[in-house]
């Protein structure tokens, strides 16, 4: 079964796919249970760097996969749950082995990493926040990415001077917003 495009997230021209993807994909894949064990605990001594395996299981097959954290791992605001992003990227690590996608998770990733640097994009998500670049247009992928958050956050996107790479960091900037809510 191939993955919902609507979970699929395009940034800088590569394909991330979203943690509740994956996990949508392993339940058609008789995703039995999936189980979490800290294997290292955050600490002064590992660069508090959290360490979780995660089992996923189906009726035929088991698929273990790590996943780690740290604060130079993750955005600034995820830092303070470092156990809770580790355990995330375990699951989604494993899950991606049961589904066979090989795409990347976007929970594995410190999207802080991928603005651009020097722009500025407020919470508004406007026009005059957004299009601070004279280059091309977005992509259509970009647009359909755009849409897909600003429905999930609830919020307005002004559209009219996006630019391939305001689009890029508004994008990140939503995914931060989006993920930093649990």
């Amino acid at each position: 079964m191939p993955i919902n495009e609507k979970f699929v997230i395009t940034l800088q021209g590569k394909s991330y796919v979203t943690y509740e993807g994956l996990l949508d994909l392993a339940h058609q894949n008789q995703l039995k249970s999936i189980e979490v064990d800290l294997v290292q605990y955050p600490s002064k001594d590992n660069n508090m760097t959290a360490i979780c395996r995660a089992t996923a299981i189906t009726n035929s097959n088991k698929f273990v996969d790590y996943g780690d954290a740290s604060p130079m791992s993750v955005n600034s605001k995820i830092a303070p749950h470092i156990i809770r992003m580790a355990s995330t990227r375990a699951k989604a690590r494993a899950l991606r082995d049961l589904t066979n996608i090989g795409m990347t998770a976007i929970e594995e990733l410190n999207t802080e990493d991928i603005s651009e640097p020097n722009e500025t994009v407020h919470q508004e998500y406007t026009s005059t926040n957004v299009g601070l670049y004279n280059d091309e247009p977005p992509t259509q992928r970009q647009v359909d990415t755009l849409k897909k958050l600003s429905s999930t956050l609830d919020v307005e996107v002004d559209y009219r001077n996006l630019t391939k790479r305001s689009a890029g960091s508004l994008i990140s900037r939503m995914l931060d917003e989006k993920y930093n809510r649990h």
